[in-house]
């Protein structure tokens, strides 16, 4: 019962917001009653640190399983941007924003989890496409995979990039063109052209 509370909470937080989805919005979802999720989650505030280190994991594991395919660098990162489209509800920016403003330590912890995730897997990705001649030589790789998390993150910002004039799930293959342009050799640039078709 613990995960199956576990996994639908995390499924409404993500469409609903983490403020917005109640106890009781969970419990009626389940046919349950309050009581029972109290059984397994002391608080709210319990459940929502469970549904997000859930989420991290389990994207985690994703990515661990992309990495492991040994694409070249440019496919893996596209490959990658379509898993967590399919893990985070079409990078809605929202949930994320109630994350941040009613929950700011379990914010934290997130995104420094994230940071180092994403970080350790875009330095070797980096590192791969330098020895295969898709990315440039004298690129600084920690500044590179840096400047990666830094726009990933700052693209979901809505008021910098307000969903009225920007389409989320075109702005990070924006956001991807404009960063893997700047680190391309010709022949990562070929490659690159068949990902944007």
């Amino acid at each position: 019962m613990k995960e199956t509370i576990l996994n639908k909470a995390t499924e409404m937080f993500l469409t609903l917001g983490f403020k917005s989805v109640t106890m009781d919005d969970i419990a009626n979802e389940l046919g349950i009653s309050k009581k029972t999720i109290y059984q397994h989650y002391a608080n709210k505030t319990d459940l929502v640190e469970a549904s997000t280190m859930h989420l991290f994991n389990t994207i985690s594991d994703g990515i661990d399983n992309i990495v492991e395919q040994q694409k070249n660098s440019i496919e893996e990162i596209f490959i990658i941007r379509n898993f967590l489209k399919q893990h985070l509800n079409n990078e809605a920016a929202s949930p994320f924003y109630q994350l941040q403003k009613f929950f700011p330590k379990i914010f934290s912890c997130l995104r420094t989890k994230q940071f180092e995730k994403m970080n350790g897997c875009m330095v070797e990705n980096l590192h791969r496409g330098v020895a295969n001649g898709v990315y440039r030589e004298n690129i600084n790789i920690d500044f590179i995979s840096r400047i990666y998390f830094t726009g990933l993150t700052g693209i979901k910002d809505s008021d910098i990039f307000p969903a009225q004039l920007f389409e989320v799930n075109d702005l990070t293959k924006q956001y991807l063109e404009y960063h893997l342009r700047a680190i391309v050799t010709p022949k990562g640039l070929e490659i690159l052209k068949e990902f944007l078709k």
